[in-house]
């Protein structure tokens, strides 16, 4: 019994119904080019918004060549600990808060 294989399909695993009668999704192909000078179509769906910059299959970043980019977000500049800070304190506060720190550790090491 243990050498007998079962044969047939996978359950699951694969499909049999045809694609002959089925309409498929309005599609656009958008052409990018490589710097190395590769095209390449990629299909996108009827309404959606178009990438200006794809990847392509040589790991090379393809730019669009018809049609128009959307136009880039504005992105905020990051902020760093100092813009936090000064958002908090003026400088003059800080300048009086690291005295005192300075003071505090300087007593610490007369008194060690």
């Amino acid at each position: 019994m243990a050498d007998r294989v079962l044969r047939g399909s996978r359950l699951g695993a694969v499909s049999y119904e045809t694609d002959r009668d089925h309409d498929l999704a309005p599609r656009r192909m958008a052409k990018y080019r490589c710097e190395n000078g590769e095209v390449f179509d990629i299909p996108f769906a009827d309404d959606a918004e178009i990438p200006g910059t794809w990847m392509c299959r040589n790991g090379l970043e393809g730019t669009l060549i018809e049609g128009t980019a959307p136009e880039a977000k504005k992105v905020k500049p990051p902020r760093t600990h100092w813009d936090m800070l000064l958002e908090r304190r003026s400088t003059e506060e800080l300048d009086e808060l690291l005295k005192e720190r300075l003071d505090l550790i300087k007593a610490k090491r007369r008194g060690a």
